[in-house]
């Protein structure tokens, strides 16, 4: 363990007279938390996500690419492989979506000239885990095939890079725009030398996101020799070239151990921009001071929350669920505010950031909640970024990325988001934001003007058909714009999206007590089997669906046949197994029963036992899933991270609490991973969460007190967290059942 001290001041603090407890945390506060983040967990198995250099939410993602396509490499790396192509400019964490990789760099020598087909003959090395190290902000492997040692670190916009050569007569840093994988094509490139240490360019490419732009802007602390420029491999004699396939070999002779610094500064807009970003963010090549800087500021978003536990492994997960968190949105505008719009113009961010990467159908149920805790800065920019997109396109985004709208999942979830963010008092423009609320509900797209004309979407034969699951979503963000219209005074349109809101009900059979497809005539389909992955369901199936009613949770109990059946209801969930044989699709992963936690419709269901005085169930289920499905190795999500949904479950769930319904101002209670937590509020107060009986085997709760007063509810409110104070739970290893309060539905706390 490192702790990093304040001198002598602080060895007067720990002599002074003070209880070991408080020596304790003063000596705590020191602690330096980027140590226990390890960027390799979900880097193997389904987790998806990259080991690059990065800072929080930043718009480079430096990160080594694998060159070989597939499932497991979306990101770009799979812990599994042997092999290093290259390191690209930018990377989805977490997600099912193979997009991005731009700007791809490789250094190499003459001790290694072999090329296979499974690369697309691209320059390649063998590399060891034991000879490779992550941290935030900081990347490093040693390339074995060519003895190069490659570094990386960022700053938000620029990318930099550190290779560490052998003495050799032709090394080279190889800069290939063409280099596409997965679902990423490149259509326009353009390469310009504008001296022996200065390339510029830009990537045009199309993939997920049908129009992506990256301007960049390249230098390098000592000038190459000579260089080649090639299109579709074959040599140009030019110094500038506009083609699909292009890229550059810079040659350099070098001396044992000589250190090469690649800079590259990026923007979506401009080249003009990407020298803007170089020349306010790494004017100079000290690698060094990058990499600390980087490693300060994760330090500083990482101290807002402290927790307290023997076990590194628990910390480790933690931390890095923190940081994972932090690695979407992503900044999308240069320094200049400039960026590509989702209307594939050039807009200009004015008095805000402009981010994009919104995951929404992931994001809203955890991490945008999260945001409204502990990135209170940064919140106002998330939303007027999702308004910036609405101005651009007469729509808020879906699934937005590079200034692209994917239309990929379903739901308006921007609506949650926005909505939960007005209540909390976040400031942003709130007519625009009901205006593109509304618009969003009333469009005609995406069967949502059918929702509103029928009461639910009906079933089609198709791919993609989602029915039952745009039904469900719809009707939750209807029931976020009705309290919005509710507290601004509009009565016609609360009353009009309050009944959209039950709309659930319309799919709901009482026989089977499941959400079941409809076809045009409002007559359930046959042949109905919950466990079946059919296409009416979003990636899950009727059981992970069967609890999607956030908004009326009492409403849900009562038609499926009051608290007994519900209870009943909600112990199949997590003890009908899947059968061995059974062929579970890629996204059913982290099974309990039918609840699957690397998806996101199931995160909220543990805590549904709150609701029917079972909390104990609760406290059970969650540990479980903590336990058992965050782990700290390659191998540590059962599911894609997706966007810092599935590392913000953790943390919320670690601390004792978990927002079911995003957009009420509630967190319903739990029970804490750690012996005691700390949030460090905006407003300079803190919000600590503390235990008593304290131990491995007392997994349950006893009594929940806040500030002192026992709490004869389950949940806690937002305004409850941000005014500061402290949660206690007193811990028993037997369970304690109480009836107690739950939210109340169309309140907002």
């Amino acid at each position: 363990m490192k702790l990093k001290f304040l001198g002598i001041a602080v060895l007067i603090m720990i002599f002074s007279c003070k209880t070991g407890e408080e020596t304790e945390i003063i000596t705590d506060t020191q602690e330096n938390l980027t140590q226990f983040v390890n960027p390799f967990i979900g880097t193997d198995g389904p987790g998806n996500t990259y080991p690059g250099a990065t800072t929080p939410y930043g718009m480079v993602q430096l990160s080594p690419d694998i060159g070989i396509g597939g499932w497991d490499r979306i990101a770009g790396y799979f812990y599994q492989d042997s092999i290093i192509s290259g390191f690209s400019h930018m990377h989805l964490t977490g997600t099912g979506a193979g997009d991005l990789y731009d700007i791809l760099v490789m250094p190499t020598n003459s001790r290694f000239s072999e090329r296979i087909a499974d690369n697309n003959y691209k320059p390649f090395s063998k590399f060891s885990h034991e000879q490779e190290e992550a941290s935030p902000g900081y990347y490093s492997v040693q390339l074995l095939d060519y003895d190069i040692k490659a570094e990386l670190t960022a700053t938000p916009r620029t990318g930099i890079q550190r290779f560490t050569f052998p003495k050799d007569s032709l090394s080279q840093i190889h800069v290939d725009l063409g280099y596409a994988l997965n679902w990423d094509k490149a259509t326009d490139t353009h390469i310009k030398v504008i001296n022996d240490s200065v390339i510029e360019g830009y990537r045009k490419s199309t993939g997920w996101a049908k129009d992506q732009r990256v301007y960049f802007v390249m230098k390098f602390s000592k000038p190459f020799q000579e260089f080649e420029i090639l299109e579709d491999d074959e040599v140009i004699s030019a110094k500038e070239i506009t083609a699909k396939n292009t890229k550059i070999i810079l040659n350099y002779k070098t001396t044992s151990e000589e250190q090469i610094i690649v800079k590259t500064g990026v923007s979506s807009a401009n080249i003009k921009g990407a020298y803007t970003s170089l020349d306010t963010e790494a004017k100079d090549f000290n690698f060094d001071n990058y990499r600390k800087n980087a490693d300060e500021i994760w330090e500083s978003e990482l101290q807002k929350i402290k927790i307290k536990t023997p076990k590194k492994d628990q910390k480790s997960v933690f931390y890095t669920m923190m940081y994972q968190s932090m690695l979407a949105p992503t900044l999308l505008s240069d320094p200049n505010g400039n960026y590509k719009g989702a209307n594939d113009s050039i807009e200009n961010a004015s008095g805000f950031k402009r981010y994009d990467t919104f995951s929404l159908w992931d994001t809203f149920r955890a991490a945008h909640p999260l945001f409204t805790i502990i990135q209170q800065e940064k919140v106002p920019d998330f939303i007027k970024s999702m308004l910036a997109h609405y101005n651009e396109t007469g729509l808020l985004p879906v699934w937005s990325m590079q200034g692209n709208e994917t239309n990929m999942m379903l739901g308006y979830h921007s609506v949650p988001v926005i909505v939960d963010a007005y209540f909390k008092g976040f400031d942003f423009d709130t007519e625009l934001a009901y205006e593109a609320c509304k618009a969003s509900a009333m469009t005609n797209t995406r069967k949502i003007d059918v929702f509103a004309e029928k009461g639910y979407v009906p079933a089609e034969d198709e791919e993609g058909d989602w029915s039952v699951s745009k039904t469900l979503e719809y009707a939750y963000d209807d029931w976020c714009i009705a309290m919005f219209a509710k507290d601004l005074g509009k009565e016609e349109d609360y009353q009009y999206f309050l009944k959209r809101s039950e709309n659930w009900k319309n799919t709901f059979d009482t026989k089977t007590t499941f959400f079941r497809p409809k076809d045009e005539n409002g007559e359930f389909l046959p042949d109905f089997q919950s466990k079946d992955y059919s296409m009416y369901y979003s990636e899950s199936n009727a059981w992970q669906y069967n609890f999607f009613v956030p908004q009326d949770i009492p409403g849900l109990i009562e038609k499926t046949g009051g608290k007994e059946r519900f209870t009943q209801k909600l112990d199949s969930m997590f003890s009908w197994f899947p059968k061995e044989d059974e062929n579970l699709p890629i996204f059913s992963t982290g099974m309990i029963g039918q609840y699957a936690h690397g998806n996101e419709p199931s995160h909220h269901v543990a805590y549904l036992y709150d609701y029917v005085g079972k909390a104990s169930e609760t406290q059970k289920l969650v540990r479980k899933i903590m336990t058992e499905q965050y782990k700290n190795e390659p191998n540590g999500h059962c599911g894609n991270e997706d966007c810092g949904q599935m590392s913000s479950w953790f943390i919320f769930s670690s601390m004792g609490f978990y927002p079911v319904n995003p957009a009420q101002g509630v967190y319903m209670l739990g029970a804490p991973l750690f012996e005691s937590a700390e949030i460090k509020l905006a407003n300079g107060g803190n919000f600590s969460i503390k235990t008593s009986n304290f131990a491995e085997e007392n997994q349950f709760v006893a009594k929940v007190k806040l500030n002192g007063k026992e709490l004869d509810r389950a949940y806690i409110t937002h305004k409850e967290i941000m005014a500061g104070g402290e949660l206690l739970f007193e811990m028993s290893s037997e369970p304690v059942n109480k009836v107690l309060e739950t939210p109340q539905p169309n309140t907002i706390y």
